[in-house]
């Protein structure tokens, strides 16, 4: 299962082709060498639930909104993963069947069995959860091995490392570490159900080339929290 919040997909708009078309390109380079891959995109570059709460609105409004902008991501990562040769499905939480598939579970499982990348939108169709705990809980109901965090940095610190230079970096953590250090790579939800279901985390720079790759083979700079 990889996991990518939608502002990696951002750049001077709200799509920026050149990182779509990198993503897609890492997520070719391991489909290549047959692993079998799940996404669950964020929307955090078109709408979050908490903008929304910024200027006013109800929590669960909010939340909808941005289970949207997760289907507009999806459906462009989609695109560009077809127009580099990738066979690729997006599914969603919330019925909308005149743009993509409602997920079920078997139909997912096909979809895999036979080579394609299931795009999985929409979070977990209901509100005030987020796109981590969509990530963790389609990683348990597809049987994934792993969940692969993208995010813009190296892994997990005990503090931004962009602000503070003096930021410890973490190789290996339990999921108890991230709990109780309040880590905040993934909500606590999320951390949980990974848990509870021995699933571990590996948290990688998606924006370093070939990275993506080279966790997924136990190699380069990661964190690994099991």
């Amino acid at each position: 299962m990889l996991k990518l919040s939608g502002e990696i997909l951002a750049g001077e708009t709200i799509f920026s082709p050149e990182v779509m078309n990198r993503v897609c390109q890492e997520l070719k380079a391991i489909r290549d060498i047959g692993v079998q891959i799940n996404v669950v995109i964020g929307g955090g570059n078109i709408f979050r639930g908490n903008m929304g709460q910024a200027q006013g609105m109800d929590r669960a409004t909010a939340d909808y909104m941005g289970m949207l902008a997760t289907v507009m991501n999806a459906l462009a990562l989609q695109t560009c993963m077809t127009d580099i040769g990738l066979d690729a499905r997006v599914m969603t939480s919330i019925n909308m069947n005149e743009i993509a598939e409602t997920f079920t579970r078997r139909r997912a499982f096909e979809y895999m069995h036979n080579g394609r990348i299931v795009i999985h939108a929409g979070g977990i169709g209901v509100p005030f959860f987020s796109t981590d705990t969509a990530a963790a809980s389609r990683a348990c109901e597809m049987n994934c091995q792993a969940i692969f965090k993208g995010t813009k940095v190296d892994g997990i610190y005990s503090d931004d490392p962009v602000k503070n230079e003096s930021a410890k970096f973490y190789e290996t953590l339990t999921y108890q570490d991230v709990l109780t250090k309040e880590l905040n790579v993934m909500d606590a939800a999320a951390i949980s159900l990974a848990k509870e279901n021995k699933i571990p985390v590996v948290v990688f720079n998606i924006k370093n080339p070939g990275q993506l790759a080279k966790a997924i083979c136990g190699e380069g700079l990661y964190t690994i929290v099991s």
